[in-house]
């Protein structure tokens, strides 16, 4: 099986940041956040990239990578010229995926880590199916302020359901939601999805129905990643393969850092030094092709 393809979905307005976040400038020699995570998927193993932007935004990332990137990496760039969510951020993308190929797709806005990285890398490589990497939710917190998080129930490494939990904080020893839902405490040693996800190849037909589905509703309608996957597993869609609904979860003891809010980005930048301190990462980016 080949190398599979990461879609890494770079359209977002970060309205609450304020600027572009994969840009945002985390790494010790003021390397930006989509490089770091670029830099992990290379040594990952995975071939080709697809950076998914918008036509505000994109202009400048694409400058960005031409300017940074060494020239041997393989990506493309696909517009997403209506803000209507990730599954529609991930179907402009299809073009540039290989006709029945597994693919990846991570945010462009949360370092996940070699590690996870490789987790999704390694099952694409061996298996042409679907796959989440799950973080503990104490591991996927950066920061005071309020953040989303799909928070997952699992039985036996395989996904039972999503629920999106808003307002989710860490007090003092707890972690909570405040988002009015039961329970408002949450384990931190709980799986959160974190968008980091791998596809078998007839998932386009999933995804094509979700969007569908949204638009009969609404032209306007966003339709969310994980809102799709749920759906599928409870039986929503024409699936072309029942094995479909089977979506493996595989826990990473990985740290996500990801830049929410302005305030995360010194807490980041921090965090990331020390992992480099202590050697958990290297210093720059691309190592693996040097």
């Amino acid at each position: 099986m080949s190398k599979p393809a990461l879609v890494i979905l770079a359209a977002g307005r970060a309205r609450r940041f304020g600027a572009i976040k994969p840009l945002a400038p985390i790494g010790l020699h003021g390397e930006a956040v989509i490089d770091l995570i670029a830099s992990d998927a290379v040594a990952a193993g995975f071939e080709h990239l697809v950076l998914v932007v918008n036509n505000d935004t994109g202009p400048e990332i694409r400058e960005h990578v031409a300017s940074v990137w060494p020239s041997s990496i393989s990506v493309d760039f696909a517009v997403q010229d209506q803000a209507l969510g990730t599954v529609h951020a991930l179907l402009c993308a299809r073009d540039f995926v290989s006709d029945g190929a597994a693919f990846g797709v991570s945010n462009a806005d949360d370092l996940y880590g070699y590690e996870a990285m490789e987790l999704l890398a390694g099952h694409l490589r061996t298996k042409a199916s679907n796959v989440l990497i799950g973080f503990h939710l104490s591991g996927a917190l950066v920061g005071s302020d309020p953040v989303t998080r799909g928070v997952c129930v699992v039985d036996d490494e395989h996904l039972v359901s999503i629920t999106e939990r808003r307002q989710v904080i860490h007090r003092g020893d707890e972690f909570l939601s405040e988002d009015g839902l039961a329970p408002r405490v949450l384990e931190p040693d709980g799986l959160v999805s974190m968008n980091l996800w791998g596809f078998a190849p007839a998932m386009w037909s999933v995804l094509d129905q979700a969007m569908n589905h949204a638009k009969a509703a609404s032209e306007e309608s966003e339709v969310l990643l994980p809102v799709a996957v749920e759906d599928m597993i409870e039986g929503k869609f024409l699936l072309k393969e029942h094995s479909l609904r089977d979506v493996r979860v595989l826990a990473t003891e990985s740290r996500c850092l990801g830049v929410t809010h302005p305030g995360d980005l010194v807490i980041v930048q921090r965090e990331l030094e020390q992992l480099i301190s202590s050697g958990a990462r290297p210093a720059g980016c691309f190592a693996s092709l040097h």
